[in-house]
C-alpha cells in the first residue's frame, strides 16, 4: 500500500509525494510556513485509512476509565473522520478529549482481546497455540517498554473497572488523568500507534511541543521500527528529528500562500533519505533557504551577523575553516538531488593570487577582496561613516577623531611589523607549497618533484612592502592585507571613535548597514559580483 499526494508549489512544478508502507516523512518548517495545511491536506486526501494525532495540542483524560461503549465509540470516530476533513480542522479540534478516550477504550480492548484469545486456546486444549499467542506482548505491555527506552519513568496498567493507573519508580499507582502533559502525550502517541490497523497512514502534529527532544526522539524511533507495517508522517520545528532517523525523508516547508481562507500553493522541496551527503550537512540544509552562504568562523564570530545583514536572502551558515566552505560547496552542489539549493562560499581573502581566486569562484566560493572580516569592519571608509554618525550627536569633530584612530593604529601596527609580515608569508608558503604538491599522475610516472622557495626573500620583500605602507600612513592598504586583528589596533580604533570596546564599536557597525544603504553598498562592493551571483540563482 502507499499514499500518494501532490503539493502545488509556488513558483515551481507541483511536487508529487509517494509514501509506502513502512516509510517515515518529516514535515519540517517553521510556524506560519504551511506544515499544518500540508498535513491536512495528506489527511484529507487518505482519512478512510489514516489516523490523525494531534501531539501540539493540548491533552487531557476525562477521566482514568474508559468511558464509552463500543456503539458511542464507532459514533465517535466517524463524527470526527469527518471533522478532521473540514477545512477549520487545520487550527480548530473539538475531539481533543474524545481522541484521548478513543485511545484508552483501545488499549484496554486490545489488553481484553488478546486475554480472550488466549483463554479460548487454552479452553480449546491448545496449549501450543496459547503458548505462542501469549509470547505477542500487549500494547500496554509495549507502551511500558517504550516509555522506560525513552526516559520517562513510569509504567501504566488496568485495574478494576477497567481503569489505566500509573506509577512512577515503583511508586503507589494514581490514575493517568493526573500524569503531566508530557507523560500523557507520550502514553497517547505511543497507544495511537500501537492500536491502529496494519497499512494505516499515521499523521503526528509536533511531538516535541511537549516532550523534550531527548524523549520524543528516541520514542518515535521505537514506534517506527515496532509498526513497519505502517506509514508515518510527522510535522516538527525539531531539525534534528529527521536527522536521527537517517532512512526518513523530509518535506520541507519554506513558506505558502493562501487563496481565501486556505493554502493554494507552497514553497516546499524533499529531500529523500538516498541524498548522501553527511550528517552535518544535512542538518545545515535542514535548517536553511534554498540559498545557502557558507562563510569562516562560528555562530559567535564576526562573519555571520555581519554577513547576514549583506546578503538578506541567503542563509548564512558558519563552517570552520576555508577548507570546511570549500568541502561543503562542493558536496551539495554535486549532489543529484540537490539541484534546488543554491550555495554559495565567503572565504577570507589571506593575501591569496588571483589565480587561487579564480579557482575557488569557479567552484562556487568567493574571496573577498580585503584580507579578513575585520578588515570590512575597521575599514577606514566604515569608519568614516561611524565617525560622522557618532559625532552628529556628540558634537565632536570627526575628522580629529579619524585622524586619531588613524595615527593610534599604525602606531600600534609598526610595533607587531615584523610578526605580521612573517605571518602572511607563513600562509603564502604554505599555499604554494600546496599547489605544487604532485598530483596522481605525476606520483605514477615517478618523476621527481623540486619544491623551492626563498623564504628569506619572500619575508624581506614583505617586511619591505608592510613598512612603506605604514611610513605613509596608508591604513587602508595595512587593513586590507594584513591581519590586523593579531594586534592591538582594533581597541585602539574603537577607543579613538569614541567606543568603550571593540564589541561595542562592532555593533555599531552592524546597526550602521541596517540603515545606511550606502554603507551597506561600499560592503557589498567588496565582495565583487557575489551578490549579483546569489540574486540570479
Amino acid at each position: 500500500m502507499s499514499f500518494n499526494l501532490t503539493i502545488p508549489r509556488i513558483s515551481e512544478d507541483p511536487l508529487n509525494i509517494n509514501i509506502e508502507v513502512g516509510d517515515f516523512l518529516f514535515v519540517l518548517g517553521a510556524n506560519g510556513s504551511g506544515k499544518s495545511s500540508v498535513m491536512h491536506k495528506f489527511y484529507s486526501a487518505h482519512h478512510t485509512n489514516s489516523r490523525r494525532i494531534s501531539a501540539h495540542r493540548q491533552t487531557w483524560f476525562a477521566s482514568s476509565a474508559n468511558t464509552l461503549s463500543p456503539e458511542s465509540k464507532r459514533n465517535t470516530e466517524i463524527n470526527m473522520q469527518s471533522a478532521d476533513t473540514h477545512p477549520q480542522a487545520r487550527w480548530k479540534d473539538d475531539y481533543s478529549a474524545q481522541r484521548a478516550s478513543i485511545a484508552i477504550y483501545d488499549l484496554i480492548d486490545a489488553e481484553n482481546v488478546r486475554a480472550r484469545s488466549i483463554a479460548e486456546a487454552v479452553d480449546d486444549d491448545k496449549l501450543d497455540l496459547a503458548k505462542t499467542l501469549s509470547k505477542n506482548d500487549a500494547p500496554i505491555k509495549k507502551i511500558n517498554k517504550l516509555l522506560r527506552l525513552s526516559n520517562i519513568p513510569i509504567e501504566i496498567s488496568v485495574r478494576k473497572n477497567e481503569q489505566v493507573v500509573a506509577s512512577k519508580n515503583g511508586c503507589m499507582p494514581y490514575g493517568i488523568a493526573e500524569l503531566s502533559d508530557g507523560e500523557r502525550n507520550a502514553i497517547l502517541i505511543a497507544a495511537n500507534v500501537l492500536t491502529v490497523e496494519d497499512g494505516s497512514l499515521m499523521l503526528i502534529d509536533e511531538p516535541e511541543r511537549h516532550l523534550h527532544r531527548s524523549i520524543i526522539s528516541p520514542l518515535l524511533t521505537l514506534l517506527f521500527e515496532e509498526r513497519p507495517e505502517c506509514s508515518f508522517i510527522v510535522s516538527t520545528h525539531d531539525v534534528m528529528l529527521p536527522l536521527d532517523n537517517p532512512t526518513s525523508k523530509t518535506l520541507l516547508i519554506r513558506d505558502c500562500v493562501y487563496a481565501e481562507n486556505s493554502v493554494s500553493a507552497w514553497d516546499a522541496d524533499l529531500i529523500d533519505s538516498e541524498n548522501y551527503i553527511n550528517e552535518e550537512l544535512k542538518k545545515d540544509i535542514l535548517g536553511a533557504r534554498r540559498k545557502i552562504l557558507f562563510v569562516e568562523g562560528e555562530e559567535q564570530s564576526l562573519d555571520k551577523p555581519l554577513y547576514s545583514l549583506i546578503f538578506k536572502d541567503a542563509s548564512v551558515i558558519p563552517k570552520s575553516s576555508c577548507r570546511d566552505i570549500e568541502h561543503a560547496v562542493s558536496s551539495i552542489r554535486d549532489a543529484d538531488n540537490l539541484h534546488w539549493l543554491n550555495v554559495f562560499g565567503i572565504v577570507d581573502n589571506d593575501q591569496r593570487t588571483k589565480e587561487d581566486i579564480a579557482r575557488l569562484k569557479e567552484k562556487g566560493s568567493y574571496a573577498i577582496s580585503v584580507y579578513s572580516v575585520e578588515s570590512i569592519y575597521y575599514h577606514p571608509k566604515i569608519q568614516e561613516y561611524i565617525a560622522k554618525r557618532y559625532c552628529s550627536v556628540t558634537g565632536d569633530d570627526a575628522t580629529t577623531r579619524l585622524e586619531s584612530a588613524k595615527n593610534a593604529a599604525i602606531d600600534s601596527i609598526t610595533l607587531h611589523a615584523k610578526r605580521m609580515s612573517e605571518r602572511v608569508v607563513e600562509k603564502r608558503i604554505r599555499e604554494d607549497i600546496f599547489r605544487n604538491l604532485p598530483r596522481r599522475e605525476e606520483i605514477a610516472d615517478a618523476n621527481p618533484i623540486n619544491i623551492s622557495i626563498d623564504v628569506n626573500a619572500v619575508v624581506t620583500e614583505e617586511q619591505k612592502r608592510l613598512k612603506q605602507h605604514l611610513e605613509d600612513g596608508n591604513l587602508t592598504k595595512v587593513i586590507s592585507n594584513y591581519p590586523i586583528r593579531e594586534t592591538p589596533a582594533l581597541s585602539e580604533i574603537a577607543k579613538r571613535l569614541g567606543f568603550q570596546s571593540k564589541s561595542q564599536y562592532e555593533g555599531a557597525v552592524r546597526t550602521l548597514l541596517m540603515d545606511d544603504n550606502e554603507a551597506l553598498d561600499f560592503v557589498k562592493s567588496l565582495f565583487g559580483t557575489l551578490e549579483a551571483d546569489i540574486n540570479a540563482a
